[in-house]
């Protein structure tokens, strides 16, 4: 289609503006949606807007009148509106505009003339019902007036040097002279089968819509075909990892895993069996595993995982954990380490801060295949990380990776099996379509005697007396704070401050501080002093949000917990209830929004990770839960796999029909489909091939 600077409006200085909105082609702008609609339909007398409110009127003028002023100039424009009732248009023009131009508004508005009106309803005078101030006017008989009134007016996401004005104006003569050129790319069948409307009548309704329905149906088939093709992709995507068969095989051996069990001092949970089988069985298949573990707090996914790289060092392979920060990758190593102790399993520990001449031995290691599990953060993706026999590979909290960063560390070698493991739940829905049905493993059972963590809110004072009080009992407690420093635009706790005043509040307590601008040695030995017991209290950024295991610690204290997710806020409550103990978690937050406090309520009434994700799910999007925020994935223009549950339901079930009916998408009726979805993801991802 025709480049943008061709259109009606255009030319080539703005078309430098569009193409910073991504717009390079007359289609580009045909599917650059609406981010919001302003109701331009004259259906409600003046006395029922509010003040300020927009509104657009279709009017006669009475009479007018042109006030000089001090600094300004005003004109003034009675009118008469359909309904009988009177009021005053005004504009307000700086004195350094030409007297002229103002005098130049009589000539549109000598009386008799209709006009449509557009504008901010503001207080009442003595002369009318209303007075407006007027952002934009048309002659009712004006083409222009068809674009800016009488309807759901689009309005765009902008750049510096275009007004919606503009952009409609722009968008109204693409859709006059290039509509036309649209191609549709949805098979005709699934087009009849949901009803959906074709591309050239959605794209004019998702613009310029005749009404509320229209505009509906024009979204929800752009909503369908964006689901489509990303859930398309995802299965494509997995299919081809499936058909893939792996060079190497797994045996059960039990030469570490018998001694691994017997060493734990805990029996595992009947979830933990049943997904450790799932784990080993997919092992020992002859296609790469691509399995995603999901489980609340404190269910016990990182004892599986180590179960499964247990497998790989029996049968002699290397295995690679990736964790989000290096406090979490630390605290695992930390673990690791101890579950491993005389077991003559070598496990190295790999992140930015790992000092150079350490670093090189460890990539030594590796490469040589004297290593059996490397802990680390990203850095195990830099391309100097060499390994010799990796087979295996977990990625924790799997969300906060983008989809490149863990492809990246697929890459590390052929044919390679990945775990994935998250807190977060997904619903059903949601794991059909961008996981399979089969590639799911639940962990839905707590280990026994987990006691739900006590959480109420509190203020400050009654959350350190009950930090002294458990103490007082021989138990430990962490105090987070949401900043390392003090900021000038945020009146929040930070950890940096807080920590000296703590040790003046509790001078008979030991008070440890960590966060992650400290050296990795330093904040090792801060968490191994804790887990010893021999600190009483740990103040902390949110970096110990995950992976820190201390089951003497028994109250947790949220300072501005109002500035948390729930999904923090659940992972930081996660850190206590280890023990046998009873433990709390108070949230400390003196200042609330609506929403913040609805998400403090959800926290306080329940302990249920899975009701929490779900609630999560619908707060902060889809992007942070599947892992994709990073990448901008599943930034869909239209589509909102919440609000849209319905509609991805429809792609799951019709992408699994063509997967049957036409897997490789080689019929006439699929081409334009499968040419968009290689346009789309092939480039994006670079990870899948239709052939």
């Amino acid at each position: 289609m025709a480049d943008i600077q061709y259109l009606k409006g255009v030319g080539p200085k703005k078309a430098a503006l569009f193409a910073g909105l991504d717009i390079a082609t007359v289609s580009d702008l045909l599917h650059y949606y609406p981010r919001a609609y302003q109701d331009r339909r004259p259906n409600a007398p003046l006395s029922e807007f509010k003040k300020t409110e927009n509104l657009c009127i279709l009017a006669t003028v009475v009479n007018t009148q042109l006030v000089p002023a001090r600094g300004l100039a005003v004109f003034k424009a009675f009118l008469r509106n359909d309904d009988g009732s009177f009021c005053e248009a005004v504009w307000f023009k700086r004195r350094s505009m030409r007297y002229d131009a103002l005098a130049a508004l009589k000539k549109d508005f000598r009386p008799g003339a209709r006009l449509w009106i557009v504008g901010r309803r503001e207080d009442k005078n003595s002369f009318a019902s209303a007075r407006i101030n007027v952002d934009e006017y048309y002659p009712a008989d004006s083409p222009l007036a068809k674009i800016h009134t009488n309807g759901l007016i689009p309005l765009y996401s902008l750049t510096q040097g275009l007004t919606n004005k503009l952009f409609r104006e722009c968008m109204a003569a693409a859709v006059e002279k290039y509509l036309g050129e649209e191609t549709e790319i949805l098979p005709p069948a699934l087009l009849a089968k949901r009803r959906l409307l074709n591309v050239k009548q959605a794209l004019r309704a998702i613009h310029f819509p005749a009404s509320a329905a229209e505009l509906e149906a024009a979204r929800r088939r752009m909503v369908y075909e964006e689901f489509l093709l990303m859930t398309m992709a995802w299965q494509i995507k997995q299919k081809q990892g499936k058909a893939a068969v792996k060079e190497h095989g797994y045996q059960i051996k039990r030469t570490l895993l018998t001694p691994f069990k017997n060493n734990l001092g805990f029996n595992f949970t009947s979830a933990q069996t049943r997904v450790i089988n799932e784990i080993f069985a997919d092992l020992q298949n002859s296609k790469p595993m691509t399995r995603l573990l999901q489980g609340d707090v404190g269910s016990g996914k990182t004892v599986v995982a180590l179960c499964a790289m247990l497998l790989a060092a029996e049968n002699g392979f290397q295995s690679a954990f990736m964790a989000p920060t290096e406090i979490l990758a630390a605290q695992h190593f930390i673990t690791m380490r101890k579950y491993l102790n005389g077991l003559g399993v070598k496990v190295e520990l790999l992140t930015s801060k790992t000092a150079t001449a350490q670093k090189a031995k460890i990539l030594a290691a590796l490469a040589e295949g004297e290593t059996d599990i490397v802990v680390g953060t990203h850095s195990l993706i830099e391309d100097n990380v060499k390994f010799k026999n990796l087979k295996l590979i977990v990625i924790d909290e799997q969300h906060r990776f983008g989809v490149k960063q863990r492809a990246g560390l697929r890459a590390k070698a052929r044919h390679i099996d990945m775990l994935s493991m998250t807190a977060t739940p997904i619903p059903r829905t949601f794991a059909l379509a961008f996981y399979g049905d089969l590639d799911v493993s639940t962990i839905d059972e707590l280990p026994p005697g987990r006691r739900p963590v006590r959480t109420m809110r509190a203020d400050e004072s009654a959350a350190l007396k009950l930090v002294q009080a458990e103490v007082a009992k021989g138990r430990q407690a962490y105090i987070v704070y949401p900043l390392i420093d003090e900021s000038d635009k945020l009146a929040l706790k930070a950890v940096a401050a807080e920590f000296e005043r703590l040790q003046r509040l509790m001078p008979q307590l030991k008070i440890a501080m960590i966060h992650g601008g400290m050296k990795a040695a330093e904040k090792q030995k801060i968490m191994e002093d804790f887990a010893a017991g021999i600190t009483d209290v740990l103040a902390a950024t949110p970096v110990i949000e995950v992976g820190i295991d201390v089951k003497n610690a028994a109250v947790m204290v949220i300072q501005n917990a109002e500035r948390f997710g729930m999904a923090s806020l659940h992972q930081l409550r996660g850190r206590v209830g280890r023990g046998a103990a009873e433990s709390f978690c108070a949230l400390v937050a003196p200042r609330c929004s609506a929403h913040a406090d609805e998400r403090l309520r959800t926290i306080c009434a329940t302990n249920d990770g899975f009701k929490i994700g779900e609630k999560d799910l619908e707060i902060r999007g889809p992007g942070e839960i599947l892992g994709t925020r990073q990448s901008g994935d599943l930034e869909f223009k239209t589509g909102d796999i919440i609000k849209d549950k319905e509609v991805l339901r429809w792609a799951v079930d019709d992408r699994a029909f063509l997967m049957n009916d036409d897997p490789q998408l080689l019929r006439p009726e699929n081409r334009l489909f499968k040419l968009r979805l290689i346009e789309l993801y092939q480039k994006q991802w670079h990870l899948i091939d239709l052939g």
